[in-house]
């Protein structure tokens, strides 16, 4: 009797639906394939896409406006596209499918821990570990404000600093491997473009993806950057809430205050100062569809039996000024995570 495919992960993704059209699904990748839901409570899947000599890509720049979309190609050619909601996600869905499609074409089982020694030549270099080590408060890249045409960025730095520091920290030996190597944490999603001169680099209207001048300007995609005119006080007031660190990020489901019908919203948690931060995963837009200012909020989970309306795992936010909002998280674990976070960064954020 041959046994039933096991679940190695599930989570919302926004898929490339027809027409060009994003929408959030909920995803499920089995032993040898991917199942997607229109919702979670749904029992059967609107399509499945099978692993069997699928080739998956971890950054494409096919779609300039979306961050962290990866790339299924099937056996037959066919093309699926997945946004996930920050890098680190992306890179865990990637590297769940990279090695679930090589254990088919090995006839092996899969395995989250290899029994092999991973061979590791010298040369060869981990982004995401190079990645972590130019964040690093200390050592790592510093994170200045810059004015450029009439335009003033935040958290961000020029390229030459990326050149700079890799050189400086021995990750490459010359500025032209720097280059190269600055290049492929840019189509990582690991840096991003900030201003014209950047973004019509990465957008292949130039020699090469990275520039290494100082008109050229970047940040790290988890930063706090944000770009602003020299503009009233009233934008400025609205550019604080996004100057805090983000802590935690991902997709939950969200009840609207009209409507009350409920929604995949990807949400964005930042401290000091505190506020949780709400988009449509499916826009591509980079504006907030809301915030909530975390400040003296209460959190709190909520049970099943007074609100029938939706499964479980709710959880509800009261802000100070007594704003209600009801959200899903995916699992138990996934809403004990979100509240806990929630507590931490209202009691210390202002």
């Amino acid at each position: 009797m041959e046994r039933e495919p096991q679940k190695i992960r599930d989570g919302y993704l926004v898929k490339k639906v027809m027409f060009n059209k994003w929408k959030p699904m909920w995803v499920t990748l089995l032993e040898d394939g991917i199942e997607y839901y229109k919702k979670k409570s749904d029992n059967s899947p609107k399509g499945m896409i099978p692993l069997k000599g699928a080739v998956i890509t971890n950054h494409c720049q096919e779609f300039s406006k979306r961050m962290f979309v990866f790339k299924l190609t099937t056996a037959k050619q066919q093309d699926h596209y997945f946004q996930a909601s920050h890098h680190e996600e992306r890179d865990a869905w990637v590297k769940d499918l990279k090695r679930a499609a090589k254990c088919i074409a090995d006839g092996q089982k899969f395995a989250r821990k290899s029994t092999r020694k991973s061979i590791r030549l010298p040369d060869t270099i981990n982004l995401g570990e190079l990645y972590i080590a130019m964040k690093d408060p200390d050592k790592g890249i510093r994170e200045i404000k810059l004015e450029k045409d009439k335009k003033v960025f935040n958290h961000c730095f020029t390229g030459t600093c990326v050149i700079d520091w890799l050189e400086a920290s021995k990750s490459v030996r010359n500025r032209q491997e720097g280059l190269v190597l600055a290049s492929a944490l840019l189509n990582e999603g690991h840096l991003q473009p900030a201003g014209d001169v950047s973004k019509s680099a990465a957008e292949g209207l130039a020699e090469t993806t990275f520039l290494d001048t100082t008109e050229a300007l970047y940040y790290f995609p988890d930063s706090g950057f944000f770009c602003e005119d020299n503009s009233s006080d009233d934008d400025a007031i609205i550019k604080e809430q996004f100057r805090g660190i983000i802590v935690k990020q991902g997709c939950l489901l969200k009840q609207g205050h009209r409507r009350k019908n409920w929604k995949v919203r990807k949400f964005v948690l930042r401290e000091d100062p505190a506020y949780l931060h709400y988009y449509d995963p499916a826009s591509g837009n980079e504006d907030p569809l809301g915030s909530i200012h975390l400040r003296g909020c209460v959190v709190t989970a909520v049970e099943e039996a007074k609100r029938q309306d939706v499964d479980g795992n709710l959880f509800e936010i009261i802000t100070a000024s007594e704003v209600h909002y009801f959200v899903q998280a995916a699992s138990a674990e996934e809403r004990k995570e979100w509240i806990k976070a929630i507590q931490t960064v209202s009691k210390i954020g202002k």
